[in-house]
């Protein structure tokens, strides 16, 4: 059998879909591997907007393919060296669990390049990094949460425990507090990027503990649809606006801006500039965004978490500026002292005030 019938029935048998035109020598093949569907309307479907921003921008001097609903694990590593298999000259792996298959199918093609979102093993010189401030983020819906809380208890579906979804609730937590010292916050952990039914029952859980604002960590609307049946109680979209669910209870969101990213790094491989990067861009950078605050927000509140997020776009604050403390009372950042990117990395603590433990 002919190569490319091989390749043909590799791509066939791992259910590659393909966007743009007939294959051709002369065009860069970039591909995507997500984590979910990319309806899912938050992480997945934001991180194929940013496909659809190549293909835009470059028209039929490039050619996409994509793969949905990979479990990270042994099946992100099949489905890696299939796409290098079919062609891919890039290839983005867009969730934490895929790091390990990344640098494993990365060493056996040496001539692909890959991408690795929010990892940090680049492990092989065709491997770069790329991740968001999310926390930044953060920092703004917990602002408006602390101030919209009328039970003072906010709610937070974790994914994982990893140093990514540990910065958020802290960051949160962190400027709730600041507006409202009485804040509490309960963290209930689903275990899942996307799987809409635990993302109901853990909002569901929340509510029935009294909680009356809900942040999520994870990829589906299911925490709004939740929260809608409430009423008095608020959310935010998490990675996409998920917009349908304004003015009330998704009030404000975190959108994961990925397409300028994506079109950059296309455009390198095509001209030959391509080179490992790690990169960590946030508010200022334009990569993370904060939706439309609606007119369930009072104006004052909007005002100041609009204020502080352009304060952190601008570098004027840091969300994790001490003085701050660990949970177990002890010192972390004194006052004026800023986290350092290292320890954000791989933050594994909760701060001061924050109940419970963190999963091993």
């Amino acid at each position: 059998m002919k190569r490319r019938h091989l390749l043909a029935t590799a791509a066939l048998g791992l259910g590659l879909v393909t966007g743009g035109a007939a294959m051709a020598q002369d065009k860069t093949k970039a591909c995507w591997v997500y984590v979910g569907p990319i309806g899912d309307l938050g992480w997945s479907y934001q991180h194929h907007q940013g496909l659809l921003a190549v293909e835009a921008a470059y028209g039929d001097k490039v050619e996409t393919a994509y793969q949905e609903s990979v479990p990270e694990g042994a099946d992100a590593e099949r489905v890696l060296t299939q796409m290098a298999l079919s062609g891919c000259d890039i290839i983005f792996t867009t969730s934490f669990g895929y790091m390990d298959a990344t640098n494993a199918v990365a060493a056996k093609f040496p001539d692909v390049k890959f991408e690795h979102a929010t990892g940090f093993k680049r492990e092989h010189p065709n491997v770069s990094t790329y991740n968001a401030r999310f926390y930044e983020g953060r920092a703004v819906m917990g602002t408006i949460a602390g101030r919209m809380t009328k039970s003072n208890k906010i709610g937070y579906i974790g994914s994982f425990p990893i140093p990514e979804v540990v910065q958020g609730i802290n960051a949160s937590f962190i400027h709730a507090k600041k507006v409202n010292p009485a804040v509490e916050i309960k963290v209930v952990w689903a275990y899942t990027w996307f799987d809409p039914a635990k993302e109901a029952d853990a909002a569901k859980a929340l509510i029935e503990q009294g909680v009356d604002v809900i942040l999520a960590h994870t990829d589906s609307t299911a925490p709004l649809a939740e929260a809608q049946k409430t009423p008095g109680v608020i959310g935010f979209g998490q990675a996409s606006d998920m917009i349908d669910y304004a003015p009330s209870p998704r009030v404000s969101s975190i959108i994961d801006n990925w397409a300028p990213y994506y079109v950059k790094q296309v455009g390198a491989v095509m001209d030959g500039t391509w080179a490992q990067t790690d990169t960590w861009a946030g508010i200022g950078d334009g990569e993370v965004e904060i939706g439309a605050i609606t007119e369930a927000v009072p104006a004052e509140v909007k005002a100041e978490a609009e204020a502080l997020a352009a304060s952190i776009a601008s570098g004027a604050y840091h969300p994790f500026t001490g003085p701050l403390k660990k949970q177990d009372g002890s010192d972390w950042l004194a006052e004026g002292a800023v986290a350092d990117d290292g320890t954000l990395a791989g933050m594994n603590f909760y701060v001061e005030g924050i109940e419970g433990e963190i999963p091993k």
